[in-house]
């Protein structure tokens, strides 16, 4: 539940973080339709709260709003993912050989100090079999967006930036994500961090490359396309 503040903006940050959550944890899976009586029901919260919160998320892309019918946890498929991957393998990996061209001592240090808190954070949720802990989903992100956040041009940044917070969808799409018996998740993640502070550039946004690629042949393998999501019921038990 979302905790309610004295003011506006911190009843909208928590609805806000607390609906983001529940859709990267599954708890509120692709296509299910958002309604504010059951929003505020659900979080506590007033109808003002929630729709700014929503306006928020739909910029990040996590929602979607149709006319006449609402807002709605973006819809998934193949062919999204698709192109949304395509995408990001021309410009994430530019912004990472930018970014490392680019970092200072700081943008290293905390390069290393996100790769540190991912290595040590629980894959698994506890008590929640097969599915990923919003405490890694949130350690994974922080380590990506450290790789690249010493890029100075900051339309590709932030370009780069929405087009991985899309991606978090997908990977919480899929049940076997992290779960592949001859992948090493934790050595990808190990050799993008290694090649960032050896500065080589060519060597990173490669590996980057090959690490997005990889994911989404995973998720368009083991994943369902279009799921019918109307009911609202989880992706994950």
């Amino acid at each position: 539940m979302a905790r309610e503040g004295r003011g506006g903006t911190t009843r909208t940050e928590g609805i806000y973080r607390t609906l983001r959550s529940d859709i990267l944890g599954g708890r509120l899976v692709p296509g299910e339709r958002l309604k504010f009586p059951d929003l505020c029901e659900r979080y506590n919260t007033s109808v003002g709260a929630a729709r700014e919160a929503l306006t928020r998320l739909k910029g990040e892309g996590f929602v979607k709003a149709q006319p006449r019918q609402g807002y709605m946890v973006t819809p998934l498929s193949h062919s999204d993912l698709a192109d949304l991957t395509e995408a990001r393998t021309e410009i994430e990996p530019l912004v990472l050989r930018l970014s490392v061209e680019q970092g200072d001592m700081r943008w290293e240090s905390d390069a290393v100090a996100a790769h540190h808190m991912l290595e040590r954070t629980p894959f698994f949720a506890e008590g929640e079999q097969g599915g990923i802990s919003d405490d890694w989903t949130e350690a994974h992100a922080a380590f990506h967006l450290a790789l690249i956040a010493a890029c100075r041009n900051r339309r590709l940044l932030d370009t780069a930036k929405a087009m991985r917070e899309e991606a978090e969808l997908y990977r919480q799409w899929s049940v076997s994500f992290g779960q592949e018996p001859h992948r090493d998740l934790a050595g990808e993640h190990r050799a993008l961090l290694d090649a960032a502070v050896s500065r080589d550039g060519d060597l990173a946004a490669r590996l980057l490359r090959d690490h997005i690629s990889h994911t989404t042949r995973l998720l368009i393998t083991c994943a369902v396309d279009e799921p019918n999501t109307e009911q609202g019921s989880p992706a994950r038990e």
